[in-house]
């Protein structure tokens, strides 16, 4: 059973990137010591991931996350890399700005709330519970359980019924980004970046009100998806501290998805935390590039040599049920067959994105605006994972990258999960505060 990592108040514990002095002196250890002294602090601390999507059809009875899937998450991968806390996550991809598309988003977001509940009173009580609070996690990971906790990824399915944002209280979010790829009635989306068209030039009326609601009920504010412009005005507005749920560090990586440096200096400033996120593209868009490139040189020989042809995206769109279930079949089959090969020579000439490479974002996020605005997060089962840390069964090897790198396991614990969850413990306060009228 976990001993706790207790979150030390940060007017006592404000630390800088020069503070981070381990309690042992990791550089004299063996590998060997370094592993088991890792081990115990992966073990005391609480870890949480703040991003992981989920397909409705493995939370039915005949299928589900008590059995170890394919799915980079789930109960036994979980219990094998020693991940505590999993926020599941409500998506709905972005569609008409109609009543036809807001039914349909909300129709979606109902059918993964009623799914996560499931999980979580239906299929496995024993094994996992909701939380609801920092108190609840705490106490569901001393009962020896997992934690399920829900985000929502895309203010869509509110459409333009500012109620909703309770109903989504009330049925267990505790975060919320207001856009997702593509603008919403609430927010503009990072893809403007793309064309530079843009629909509000930041946030609507709408999507103001719904900042405000969610600080009413004590809904975290996330800024991962929407366009600088929105978090910026989102930041300012919020009388409570914000995250970016699954982000990481603009200026090591140039991407719209990740937060440049005066986004983050406005979150500190804010209180709020940066999960940082272990997506290859995001970590390293070019090492991830080269990559691709190398393997998929090598998939397209073995394709050639059976006689397979791979297909475009555009193309696999216009295949029936049946022939895209047939074609990928045989592609597994290709990549299974290719494997060797990309282990033996892939790894030389263009090695992937690992987990080294995700830490050096947490590196420069720490020196940046203080380890206590920074978080770990994966986007697992919605693109993220990291050669290393591909799947919940490997978290491990974040911490001992983290002990490697001299954080000590207060920093550690912090991290993981410390921070977050002192956001929410603060922005439910704020709620309390709204709610009674201070």
């Amino acid at each position: 059973m976990k001993k706790f990592f207790k979150p030390i108040a940060l007017a006592v514990f404000v630390l800088s990137a020069c503070d981070s002095n381990p309690t042992k002196d990791v550089s004299t250890m063996s590998e060997q010591e370094l592993v088991e002294y890792a081990k115990g602090i992966h073990e005391r601390v609480i870890t949480l991931d703040t991003h992981d999507d989920i397909n409705t059809s493995n939370f039915t009875p005949e299928n589900n996350y008590t059995d170890r899937l394919s799915s980079q998450v789930n109960l036994p991968k979980m219990v094998e890399g020693g991940l505590d806390v999993a926020w599941f996550i409500v998506y709905t991809g972005q569609g008409e700005l109609t009543e036809e598309g807001y039914a349909a988003a909300y129709e979606n977001a109902d059918d993964k709330f009623k799914a996560i509940h499931r999980l979580c009173e239906e299929l496995a009580p024993d094994k996992i519970g909701l939380a609801l609070t920092s108190d609840d996690v705490r106490s569901i990971v001393a009962s020896g359980r997992k934690v399920a906790m829900i985000g929502v990824e895309n203010g869509y399915p509110i459409g333009t019924d500012i109620a909703k944002v309770k109903e989504f209280y009330d049925r267990g979010a505790r975060y919320m980004s207001l856009a997702h790829n593509g603008h919403s009635q609430l927010s503009d989306s990072n893809t403007g970046e793309r064309d530079s068209v843009w629909l509000h030039n930041g946030l609507s009326d709408l999507g103001r009100q719904v900042i405000a609601e969610m600080n009413k009920w004590g809904i975290m504010v996330d800024l991962s998806h929407p366009s600088k412009a929105a978090n910026m005005e989102m930041m300012k507005l919020s009388k409570a501290p914000v995250i970016a749920s699954h982000s990481s560090a603009r200026a090591l990586n140039d991407v719209p998805r990740n937060m440049d440096d005066e986004q983050l200096m406005m979150l500190k400033a804010n209180g709020g935390v940066i999960q940082t996120v272990a997506f290859k593209s995001y970590v390293n868009a070019a090492k991830n590039s080269a990559n691709a490139e190398a393997v998929n040189k090598i998939v397209a020989e073995e394709a050639e040599k059976a006689g397979f042809t791979i297909l475009e995206r555009s193309a696999m769109r216009d295949l029936s049920a049946d022939e895209r279930e047939a074609y990928m079949a045989k592609y597994s089959e290709i990549r299974e067959a290719a494997a060797p090969r990309i282990k033996a020579e892939v790894a030389e000439i263009a090695p992937p994105v690992d987990v080294a490479d995700f830490v050096d974002h947490i590196d420069y996020l720490v020196k940046k605006i203080g380890l206590e605005h920074v978080g770990i997060s994966s986007d697992f089962d919605g693109g993220g994972g990291v050669e290393g840390w591909n799947d919940a069964s490997e978290t491990f090897n974040v911490t001992l990258e983290l002990v490697r790198r001299g954080y000590t396991e207060e920093q550690i614990g912090m991290m993981w999960s410390g921070n977050l969850l002192r956001v929410l413990d603060e922005v439910q306060a704020v709620a309390k505060k709204i709610q009674a009228g201070e």
